[in-house]
């Protein structure tokens, strides 16, 4: 588990100041990857390329592994200005790509999953969105 709450001398305070949010495993490397949970949520992340992929799912997942309908939110970074082999500068970027994507899953509209001013579902267009941009980087 790798800490994200800055401790005073060494000493560990009652409760962190964001409960919950911890990175369990974390691989460095120009394909750096892992998976953590967050406000009881779990959440997977992966480099491909110059980009963080992070993909928050629901609070109750029913699977062990997570298939695509249980994925709540998405969040992309660049991670052209982070140093990939060093374990706090990828957690920092993956804590913040995690919390931007709070408001998503914190406030689901009715039926299944997020929903815009539209009635959209919103992981059902990001997932058509990634896998459009996952071809257009193929085809470079």
């Amino acid at each position: 588990m790798i800490p994200t709450e800055p401790t005073d001398s060494g000493a560990q305070s009652p409760e962190p100041a964001r409960p919950g949010f911890e990175i369990e495993d974390l691989t460095v490397g120009a394909h750096a990857h892992g998976f953590g949970r967050s406000d009881g949520r779990t959440f997977a992340f992966r480099v491909r390329k110059s980009m963080l992929f992070v993909e928050v799912y629901g609070e109750y997942c029913e699977h062990s592994v997570p298939t695509p309908a249980d994925v709540v939110a998405t969040a992309e970074r660049s991670v052209t200005d982070i140093d990939l082999t060093d374990e706090r500068s990828i957690a920092g970027v993956v804590r913040d790509a995690v919390l931007s994507t709070e408001a998503d899953w914190s406030q689901p509209g009715p039926g299944d999953g997020v929903r815009d001013g539209d009635g959209r579902s919103l992981p059902t267009v990001r997932a058509v969105l990634n896998r459009l941009g996952s071809i257009i980087d193929s085809v470079r």
